[in-house]
Order: structure tokens, then sequence, then C-alpha cells
């Protein structure tokens, strides 16, 4: 299954001059645990909200003045919309990563997330489940 099949395409997305506590309200708002950074479409960072917590909070402590650029994650790990659920869970095992910026090339598409995979597997589980169900006698 190609993974543009699972990802969302709603990323939430903030260039690098946004200060931190607007991403931090953006986070809550969207009620998204990170925000794609991006120059036009093109994803050059992540923020999320362990990156706020460690680097602003558990850093200096100061948010003033801080932007996103001051405390995204540069070594940014993005999958193509055709790359298979296994390709981006191997990923993201890889690399110890939660969330996954989908690109077309240098567009970011959507993002998908440990959450959502976890997801699709629950609901997989479910289906098989429903199987051994149906296959048992009735007594």
């Amino acid at each position: 299954m190609p993974i543009e099949d699972l990802a969302r395409s709603d990323a939430v997305t903030a260039p690098p001059e946004t200060p931190v506590a607007d991403l931090a309200a953006t986070m809550d708002e969207e009620n998204v645990g990170s925000v794609v950074i991006t120059n036009d479409e093109t994803p050059v960072g992540i923020v999320t909200d362990r990156d706020l917590t460690v680097r602003v909070l558990g850093g200096e402590g100061d948010s003033t003045g801080r932007t996103a650029e001051d405390v995204m994650t540069t070594d940014l790990r993005t999958a193509e919309p055709s790359a298979g659920f296994y390709e981006a869970a191997n990923l993201m095992a890889e690399h110890g990563i939660r969330r996954l910026p989908i690109c077309a090339g240098d567009t970011l598409v959507g993002i998908i997330t440990a959450d959502d995979l976890t997801e699709l597997l629950a609901d997989e589980q479910r289906h098989l489940g429903d199987i051994v169900r149906a296959q048992r006698p009735e007594y």
C-alpha cells in the first residue's frame, strides 16, 4: 500500500521565522504534535512538541526572540508518496522519528505519524479478529 493512501494531506506548516510561541499555539489549535517548517512548499525542518519542551523549556527557558529556525530539526527525513508502508515504517524506526513528511520531489504533500501507522495496524488486527471469529463454530 503506498504511503500516500495513509498520509494526511493537511500537514501543518510554518515559515522558519515563526516565533516559537506561535508554533506552540498552532500545535494546540490544530491538535498536532509537529509543524513542518517550509520555505514556500519545500520542507526545511520540523518542530515537534518535544523540540519545544527540550530545546526551549529545558534549554535556556526563555523563548523571547526565538524562532522555528532556532529550534527546528534540520536533518529532515522524508518519503515519496509512492513509498510503501513498510518502507516508511523502517525509515521512521531507523532514524527514531515519529513523524515523516511526504514529499513529491521538493514539495510537501502530506505527513504520516507513528500514531497513524499504529491506528492502521490496529484496524488490520480488528479485521483479522473478525475473520477468526467468523470461522469459529457456534456451540
